[in-house]
């Protein structure tokens, strides 16, 4: 699309894109003093519907990720779940959408610090593209860059200058002719992908590494935890988990807001179980899918709707509440 026609929020405001610059000493470009998150917009062309899948708890978990940096986010996650709506309808989107929210330093001076830095805030839609296309598998490498250590910079936060190290990972799985990396942690544990969270299935029960391990507190892995158990009847564990169980598990997926489930048929050129995607996985995507879209009943409080009158009333009235 034509980004110069593009609307985006900034400090406030609903602007237009071309107008939005970053200065080359920004200091969030220089020294990667910004934090971000990525929201997926599911529309449901039956129903005439735009949905924003769990945007309220990206919002807070964007304040959180911001008073790591010492920033504050202008307005409450409530507010901002409305201006994400706003811009929506003021851009006239009807497509599947991809939301990047972005907290950074903006002053334009040089130092490295924390404290005593002007910041901004920016809301961008844009209409979504899929990383890749994993309905056949994907084909993993463990990583030979370390996931990083909470007390090197937090991981469970989405850090711009963190994501440095998502990307060594990447394209060195790329670079050797693999789809996607996996990543261990200092301690030599599966941490997660280059920027997904990570599942395997071993004997009927799903594992997945805690956040104590080095992971990105993710939403969508807070989903497929609840999926699991409630639609599927899996026992879900939370440990760490070595990399050999990798070769050995039953199911290998990775989750994410982009990939949502993605599963992986092979690790370091080694099958997962008979090399195909997995019954749970397959199971879990489909679910998930049916979720985003609203198409399951017990998990449309998971969604805020776009083209709604009463939308906006909704998240006013869920302000009001958080505020008492």
């Amino acid at each position: 699309m034509d980004l110069d026609k593009l609307i985006i929020y900034r400090n406030g405001s609903l602007v237009p894109y071309a107008e939005s610059k970053v200065g080359i000493l920004a200091h969030g470009l220089n020294y990667g003093t910004g934090c971000f998150e990525g929201i997926r917009g599911y529309w449901n062309a039956k129903s005439d519907q735009l949905y924003f899948f769990r945007l309220l708890e990206h919002y807070e978990r964007l304040a959180n990720s911001a008073k790591l940096l010492l920033m504050d986010l202008p307005e409450s996650p409530e507010r901002l779940c409305a201006r994400t709506a706003e811009l929506a309808r003021a851009n006239g989107f009807r497509c599947d959408l991809y939301i990047r929210p972005l907290a950074y330093k903006s002053a334009e001076e040089i130092g490295v610090r924390l404290h005593n830095v002007t910041h901004d805030f920016t809301i961008t839609e844009v209409p979504h593209k899929a990383y890749f296309d994993s309905t056949a598998g994907l084909r993993a490498s463990v990583s030979s860059w370390r996931r990083i250590d909470d007390n090197v910079a937090p991981a469970r936060a989405k850090l711009t200058g963190v994501y440095v190290n998502s990307a060594l990972a990447k394209t060195e799985a790329v670079s050797n002719g693999f789809d996607e990396a996996i990543m261990l942690n200092a301690e030599g544990h599966v941490a997660e992908g280059s920027a997904q969270n990570i599942f395997i299935v071993r004997s009927g029960v799903a594992y997945t590494p805690p956040v104590s391990d080095g992971i990105l507190e993710g939403i969508t892995r807070r989903t497929i935890i609840e999926l699991c158990q409630r639609e599927l009847n899996i026992e879900v564990i939370e440990r760490s988990i070595d990399r050999s169980e990798l070769y050995i598990a039953d199911e290998v997926f990775l989750v994410g807001t982009a990939v949502e489930v993605a599963p992986v048929i092979e690790v370091d050129h080694r099958p997962i179980a008979n090399g195909k995607v997995g019954p749970k996985a397959t199971a879990l995507r489909e679910i998930y899918r049916k979720a985003t879209l609203g198409d399951l009943v017990g998990y449309r409080h998971w969604l805020t709707p776009t083209y709604d009158s009463t939308a906006a009333a909704k998240i006013q009235q869920a302000e009001r509440a958080a505020a008492t």
